[in-house]
Order: C-alpha cells, then sequence, then structure tokens
C-alpha cells in the first residue's frame, strides 16, 4: 500500500505538471536581414523582461515553448544589427501566428575615434551606477560586468548625465540569482529636476547556486522582491484581492495652497485691469507646489479597474493613487519618511511600505500576472520610486502557492 500511494501522489503531481504545460502558449518564428531578407542563423531571440529565450537554427528559425499566456514584446538581437522587437499575444496551450523579426545592419563602424578625457567620467559612472542599478540592500549585492561598454556623457548645459550602449549592459544580482542582460539602454538623469528615466530590454538567466543553502535563500528574496511590489499590487487588483493581500489603496488629491487660491480669487475679482505687481503674484501662487490631500478611506475596487465584456482588466482611478503593503518594513537603506495612511483595521500590522502611482491615460490594460500591457502608462513615487535594479524580476516569476489551511480535527466526545 506504501507503494500504491506514492505512485499515486507521483501520478497527481504528473498531472498537475502536464495541465500547467497544457496551459502554456508557444512562440515560432524567423529571424531575417531587413534588406535582402535572408535568414541570421545563431541570433538571438527573446521575450524582453523574462526568462525565456532562445538561438536561431541554421535557417534563422526559432521555437519558444513553455510561455504563459499574455502579452510580450519579442526582440531579435545579432552582431552588426539593431534590435528588431514586435508586441505578441500568447494564449493559454495555442501557438501564436508565425513571428518574423527583421533586423537592420547597424552600418560601418568608425574609424578609431580620439576622445577628450573627462576628468569626471568616474565620478559619472558612479552616479549613473547609482541610479540604474539602486541603493536597495538587494542593489548591493548586484554588479555590472561590462562596464566597457557603457558610453557615460554630461551636458554642462542641459545638466542632463546619459549613458548608453550599442550592445548591452550586464548585471549580475547576486540577491536574485539572476544575470540580467539589458539591451539597448537609454539612460538619463537631470540634475535640476532630479527626474531618472531608463529603458531598454532586459533578458534574465538563472544563475546557478552554489549550495542548497543558497538555493534556497534566492527564493526567499525574490518572494520578499515580489511582495508589496507593484507586480503584486497590480495582480492583487486584477484578482480582486487587496485586502487578501495585505494592500491598502487610498485616493490623494493634489489642490492648490488654499491661501494662495483665496487670494488668486480676489484678485481675479478686481474690476481695475491687473497691474504688473498683480501679474507676478499669479505666476508666483501658480508656481507653487500644490499640497496632496489624503483620503484615508479604502478606494473601492470599482474605482480603480475596469472589467471589460471580454474579461480583460484595466487599471483606472482619477488624480494619484496611494498604495499601502502592510507587513514587511521598508528596505533599511529607505531614509524617507512614510507619508501619512489615516486610521486603518486594527488587524493590520504596523509594518509598511507606502508608495504612489500616477496614471498618465484615463485606463490601462493589466495582463494576467500583474504586468501592464503598456508598462509607461503610469508613474511609480515614493517607495516603488526607490527600488530599481536589484527588486526586478522577470516577468514569468510565480510566487509559491499559498498552503491552503489544514482542516481542523473534530472533537471527539469522550464518554
Amino acid at each position: 500500500m506504501r507503494f500504491l500511494r506514492l505512485s499515486l501522489l507521483t501520478l497527481t503531481w504528473l498531472g498537475f505538471a502536464l495541465a500547467a504545460h497544457a496551459q502554456a502558449g508557444r512562440i515560432t518564428g524567423v529571424v531575417q536581414d531587413s534588406v535582402t531578407h535572408e535568414p541570421l542563423p545563431f541570433s538571438s531571440v527573446f521575450l524582453a523582461n523574462t526568462t525565456l529565450g532562445a538561438t536561431t537554427n541554421e535557417n534563422g528559425q526559432f521555437v519558444l515553448d513553455r510561455v504563459p499566456k499574455g502579452t510580450y514584446d519579442i526582440v531579435g538581437s545579432y552582431v552588426g544589427y539593431r534590435l528588431s522587437k514586435q508586441s505578441i499575444t500568447v494564449a493559454a496551450g495555442a501557438t501564436a501566428p508565425a513571428v518574423t523579426l527583421r533586423l537592420a545592419s547597424s552600418g560601418p563602424q568608425l574609424g578609431e575615434v580620439v576622445v577628450k578625457a573627462d576628468a569626471n567620467q568616474e565620478a559619472n559612472y558612479h552616479k549613473f551606477t547609482d541610479l540604474f542599478v539602486g541603493r536597495t540592500s538587494f542593489s548591493k549585492q548586484c554588479r555590472i560586468t561590462n562596464p566597457g561598454d557603457v558610453d557615460i556623457e554630461f551636458n554642462d548645459t542641459t545638466k542632463t548625465l546619459t549613458a548608453t550602449t550599442d550592445s548591452y549592459v550586464q548585471v549580475e544580482n547576486k540577491a536574485l540569482g539572476y544575470r540580467l542582460k539589458y539591451f539597448g539602454m537609454r539612460f538619463q538623469y537631470n540634475e535640476t529636476s532630479e527626474a531618472v528615466s531608463y529603458e531598454g530590454q532586459t533578458v534574465f538567466e538563472e544563475m546557478k547556486p552554489k549550495d542548497e543553502a543558497q538555493r534556497r535563500q534566492w527564493a526567499a528574496n525574490r518572494l520578499a522582491a515580489y511582495n508589496g511590489s507593484q507586480t503584486h499590487f497590480l495582480k492583487s487588483v486584477y484578482d480582486n484581492q487587496l485586502k487578501e493581500n495585505n494592500f491598502l489603496a487610498q485616493q490623494v488629491r493634489l489642490v492648490i495652497p488654499p491661501r494662495a487660491a483665496r487670494a488668486e480669487a480676489a484678485l481675479r475679482k478686481k474690476k481695475t485691469p491687473f497691474t504688473p505687481a498683480d501679474a507676478d503674484s499669479l505666476r508666483a501662487w501658480a508656481a507653487l507646489p500644490p499640497i496632496a490631500q489624503l483620503n484615508p478611506v479604502a478606494r473601492p475596487i470599482d474605482s480603480l479597474r475596469r472589467v471589460a465584456p471580454d474579461g480583460r482588466v484595466f487599471l483606472r482611478f482619477s488624480d494619484e493613487l496611494q498604495v499601502v503593503y502592510f507587513g514587511e518594513a521598508p528596505d533599511p537603506a529607505y531614509t524617507a519618511p512614510m507619508s501619512p495612511i489615516g486610521p486603518v483595521d486594527k488587524t493590520m500590522s504596523s509594518k509598511r511600505q507606502v508608495s504612489r502611482l500616477t496614471l498618465l491615460v484615463p485606463e490601462t490594460e493589466i495582463n494576467t500576472n500583474g504586468t501592464l500591457v503598456n508598462p509607461f502608462d503610469v508613474v511609480p513615487g515614493e517607495y516603488w520610486g526607490f527600488q530599481r535594479i536589484g527588486e526586478l524580476l522577470p516577468l514569468d516569476y510565480e510566487p509559491p502557492v499559498k498552503a491552503a489551511p489544514k482542516p481542523k480535527a473534530a472533537a471527539v466526545a469522550t464518554p
């Protein structure tokens, strides 16, 4: 009987594995020269921000199996060519329409160029790594392994620091156990506004742990990076499980300072023409930063999402959103004060991470895994804005499924 029990467990596990595999999709295609349409053998193809990739065969053809359903950017890369990218949607258990990626030649290489030495080059590079890789505890365990491929420039006129690469930036994240290749990076930082932006196409590679203890540590760190993240929040919105997953979403309104609003209203009621002093006052009041007003009540789910008749889910909200995640303290390196959140349920933990989210469009579609079809439709701030490469997870990362609570044993009456 013991052998039979083990066999049934094995068959049950195999059934789950086959069912999960059946839910995955498949992508096939070819990579070609954009002019001659000749195949590009042994080029790299990957789904951006995932661990899923392949190399084309001698005919330029590729196959990507076990792709979770969702919308992805599929990217083709080949030495001497520019990246080619297409958006593709994969359905569960289906093969997506065949993809043709046509890469354009990057053109002839220029001869040797003599560049004047920049005395601040090292400082600028360290500033770039600080802003790109991040300052978190996990970020401190990351390193760029090909710094010579990164071109750094600082414009004294615009006070803008830029970093670019003709190939990719490779980052080893020893906190999460991933090796990232960040293709086509375009990084920009403005000293005046302190605005940071970067874009590119990332492919993840699993690093090999040195032992079982490191494998477990990576798994724990990945879960810690996922919990409370923007992806975790959006997945919770998609599944309508905000409270169950320890999230509180509150509305933030940005309003004109009351004193300035009253003074401006009184000035505009004047029946005489504006004087130069009046015009200066109006400009000064308009330049004042708005005041954030927080509604401490949790926003209902219908004010955060719209479910279309075809089942697609869209994120939507007005003004700004404050998102609180309970149960985990912020990273020790995060020194900014947490925003007030108002009265909360007594069952909520005192440990919390407070973030902001701004929606730049009326609504944006959420994928089933909690990512956005168009990630640039939102701007994260506060705690989410503090996190960088150190917490970056691939789109195909799946957190462990919580085990169902065991049923309590029935009480047995004693005679």
